[in-house]
Formats: structure tokens, sequence, C-alpha cells
């Protein structure tokens, strides 16, 4: 709730903001609200292409929103569609192979160490620090309890054993702004821990009350490095197809190139700097105040569908 109303409180400096909880009465509340438009933050509820819900509506509907459309939002919460779609136009990502049962795993062909994950889930949910596997045991109890848990298939990438950063990208077309790189410490983490922000890393480990000093933004790295990490997130958020903003998840293999992890065309923005929201952060080192980055996202999607006004009714939708 804090999030959506320090969106809400961004918007109606400048416009009449009115919420919509991005449930199964949404679409006959926005039939009947008939905003200009839409700030969608929704996540959805259910299933597999869960945020691409709300943008379907809206485009039934016929009202313009912020953010990529249904399509980019279900393949970027399909890890492995994501990457398959990467290698085809060339983008670096590590090698990976998608397993839905135990059977299919006996006929992997996959070299440690590795990293396991749920296909279809974000915020480092199902990644714990037990994911990075070095041999066939370790690999075998992971997927087993990936796919009894969460009951979807499973991504098994190689383990990339360099630094990791992510990426804040607005825009639309070749306009792309990338706000200052944030580079994720591993330093920080306990001793004798995996170096991946796993769910114990984000979600135990690092309080708002005791912040994980595990973030460094603009990240200190060589010039020549940031320009080829710019160059490959916005060669992925065009290739993907991302509009207005997206963050992506880069990761470095032990000779130091860069490869995509995974694509946020949904990001997380919570509002206070102890939270350790990597889009706001990277927003803070630019300069720009939480108020500025959700107006200037706003004015970049309002210009990509031809809304030029100054004051009118805007819903911001999301889910409580």
């Amino acid at each position: 709730m804090d999030t959506i109303h320090a969106v809400r409180d961004a918007i109606a400096e400048r416009y009449t903001v009115e919420l919509v909880e991005a449930n199964a009465d949404a679409f006959e509340r926005l039939r009947s609200m008939k905003p200009t438009f839409v700030f969608n933050i929704a996540e959805g509820l259910h299933g597999v292409s869960r945020e691409a819900q709300l943008p379907a509506m809206l485009e039934l509907l016929q009202i313009p929103y912020l953010g990529s459309d249904p399509l980019t939002l279900a393949l970027c919460l399909d890890k492995g569609r994501t990457k398959e779609i990467l290698a085809y136009h060339g983008v670096r990502t590590a090698p990976f192979v998608i397993v839905a049962t135990m059977d299919e795993l006996e006929d992997a062909r996959v070299r440690f160490p590795l990293i396991v994950k749920p296909l279809h889930e974000g915020s480092s949910k199902g990644i714990y620090n037990s994911c990075v596997v070095r041999n066939s045991e370790e690999l075998e109890l992971e997927v087993r309890t990936i796919i009894e848990t969460y009951r979807e298939p499973v991504l098994v990438e190689e383990f990339l054993a360099g630094r990791e950063f992510t990426v804040a990208i607005m825009g639309n077309g070749n306009a792309l702004t990338v706000l200052p790189i944030v580079e994720i410490s591993f330093a920080a983490l306990p001793a004798g821990m995996n170096p991946i922000y796993s769910y114990e890393a984000k979600w135990i480990w690092d309080k708002a009350e005791n912040p994980l000093e595990i973030f460094s933004c603009p990240a200190h790295i060589p010039d020549a490095l940031a320009g080829e990490i710019e160059a490959l997130c916005k060669r992925t958020y065009q290739v993907l197809r991302c509009r207005d903003w997206s963050r992506i998840d880069v990761r470095l293999d032990g000779e130091g190139n860069p490869h995509i992890l995974e694509v946020n065309p949904l990001p997380g923005i919570l509002p206070r700097p102890e939270d350790n929201s990597c889009f706001p952060k990277a927003a803070r080192a630019a300069g720009m105040s939480y108020t500025q980055l959700i107006n200037s996202v706003l004015d970049c999607a309002m210009e990509r569908c031809g809304i030029v006004i100054r004051e009118t009714a805007v819903a911001a939708a999301g889910n409580q």
C-alpha cells in the first residue's frame, strides 16, 4: 500500500487520480470510469500470464496505459521464453534447459555449477541460497523441490561467476534513457553464502529497519564495461519490445562478459530509500525524486500514446 499511495500522490500533483484494484471487478470499473490514461502497476493474481491480464482488459476497452503490452509482459514472466528470444537475436544469456518433470532432468545436458529457478516467478521467489548447485544430487533435490512447491517448470542455467548488475531504462524506440547502473555487492551477504540475490537476501536479511548494504549506485566499473552493459540492455529492451520502462538484470561470466539474466518490464518501485528498490535507487542517483520518476515515466507513456494534456483523470491500477 505504501507504493500504491506514493504513486497516487506523485500523479495527483498534476492530475485527478482514482485507484482501481486489479481484481475480477476491474473490467466493469474501468469501463464505467473511462479514464483518459491508466498508470499500470498491476502484477495480477493468478496464472503464468497474470501480469498481462490488466493490460489486456485495457486494450479491449481501448484505454491507453503505461508500460509494455500483454505479449511482452507475459513473455518476460517466462524466463525460458525470454532467453529463447534473446538467444535467437544473438543477445548473450547463459546456456539453459527447461525441466518440467524429473524424467526430463535425466536427459538434460548441463555443465556445473548451475542455478535453479522457478520458471514463472519474480522478486526472487523460489531462488534460495541452495539453488546454486554443483553436482547431480544437489541439482535433483532443488529441481524436485521447485516442481513440488510451485507446480511449474524449472529453469536450469549455467551459473555465471562474475559480478551482477541491474539496469533501469526509460523511454521508447531509439529514445532510451539508461539510469545509473546498480551493482549488487555480494560482500554484504553473510559469510559462506552463494553470491546471488536470493530470497533470503531480498526478504529476510534485508530489512527496512536494518538495510543490507548490498547495492552500489552508480556501480564502480570502467567506462568501457558500463558502455557494454548499457548497449546490451538497450538491445534487450528493443528485442523484447519493452515500452516506457523496464529493469534488466545482468551478470558477468568468468571472463567479464555481460549476459542477460532477466527482464522486468513491470519494475518494482518501492518509494522509501531504506527498502532498497533498484529503479528508484537508480533514479535518485540520477538526481530524480520519486515524484519526478513517476511523472517522467508517465510523460513518456503519454507521449507514446499521443496524449498531450495538462489536466485530466488518470487511473492507477494495481494489486493491494
